[in-house]
């Protein structure tokens, strides 16, 4: 069976939320003596995810808000 994948985009800011989250799920691991092996993946796939820039286009509603 294929395994499933997603794709999230995220701006900047959201993508250092994420990060930091991570940090503190890790930090609250070790604290509590849990292996972080996972939440170090993830951190290292967030902090290594490649950057596509893209055009972002706004509705006319929203301009005439």
């Amino acid at each position: 069976m294929k395994e499933e994948r997603y794709n999230l985009v995220l701006d900047r800011y959201e993508k250092n939320i994420m990060f930091h989250a991570l940090n503190a799920l890790r930090s609250a691991q070790i604290k509590e003596e849990r292996p972080t092996d996972p939440v170090d993946d993830l951190i290292i796939k967030v902090s290594k995810a490649p950057l596509k820039k893209r055009k972002v286009m706004q509705s006319r509603n929203n301009e005439e808000r």
